[in-house]
């Protein structure tokens, strides 16, 4: 097993982001200051992720087709799997999670595997937020949470029962 990661970088409208794959796969999509990294690699899987992410941030892909993977434990793995499941346009709150995964008292544990999502946008962890509506957490900053959110908003139209 080769584990050497390709790495590439997008400046999006929001700010700059690393994508690494390894093995054909994403593994993350990261929003970073600068490029840290001494060499990018543009393989075809990271230039198709650049590509659906262009779409995404222009307002035309609403779903990401690419292959992933996270190291997680199996917890992790369901509440990442439930994440990923989360529409464009619509929210999920913290406790609807936990009921999915059905573990109800897990909503702490939940809200931390959130903030451990290491594929921003693809696992739409920016789509998960407080019961209330309010925009508890993000990796990257609520800025960048708000944003994203208000992006899906405008581009996918009136989602019954949405918090947000």
């Amino acid at each position: 097993m080769n584990d050497s990661f390709d790495i590439s970088y997008y400046e999006s409208p929001i700010g700059l982001i690393q994508i690494k794959s390894v093995n054909q796969k994403i593994c993350s999509v990261l929003f970073v200051e600068k490029e840290t990294e001494p060499f990018t690699i543009d393989t075809p899987l990271n230039k198709e992720c650049i590509k659906q992410l262009k779409e995404y941030f222009a307002g035309t892909r609403l779903q990401f087709d690419l292959p992933i993977f996270q190291i997680g434990t199996d917890f992790q793995q369901k509440v990442w799997d439930e994440v990923h499941k989360i529409v464009y346009g619509d929210t999920c709150t913290y406790s609807l999670l936990a009921h999915k995964i059905g573990d109800i008292k897990s909503i702490r544990a939940v809200g931390t595997t959130n903030g451990k999502n290491k594929i921003a946008i693809i696992v739409p962890c920016h789509r998960v937020i407080g019961s209330d509506g309010s925009l508890t957490g993000y990796a990257w900053g609520l800025d960048k949470k708000e944003w994203l959110l208000k992006h899906e908003i405008e581009h996918s139209g009136p989602v019954e029962g949405r918090l947000f």
